[in-house]
């Protein structure tokens, strides 16, 4: 799947917001933020759709189907980047 967008912030190690512009209204923001618990990563992810309409297209469409394939993608990333610091 294409993705059309730009970073709007970035924090090390803390969050993410991007835009999503494939939609005719601009699309979602999407922000996720990461914060340690206990030596494990509470990850929360949440998309802010400029109306009802663009969320209910977005939903028709299946573009908000990949949110698996994206943490899987993630998974994969931390998992490559422990062990390129000597982590696991």
């Amino acid at each position: 799947m294409s993705f059309f967008g730009r970073y709007v912030e970035v924090t090390p190690h803390s969050r993410l917001v991007w835009t999503n512009d494939e939609g005719d209204e601009g699309g979602a923001v999407t922000t996720v933020t990461f914060e340690e618990r206990g030596g494990e990563t509470l990850v929360v992810m949440h998309d802010l759709y400029p109306s009802k309409k663009a969320l209910d297209d977005a939903i028709a469409s299946g573009s908000t189907s990949g949110t698996g394939e994206q943490f899987e993608q993630l998974d994969q990333l931390v998992v490559a980047l422990g062990a390129s610091v000597g982590r696991s």
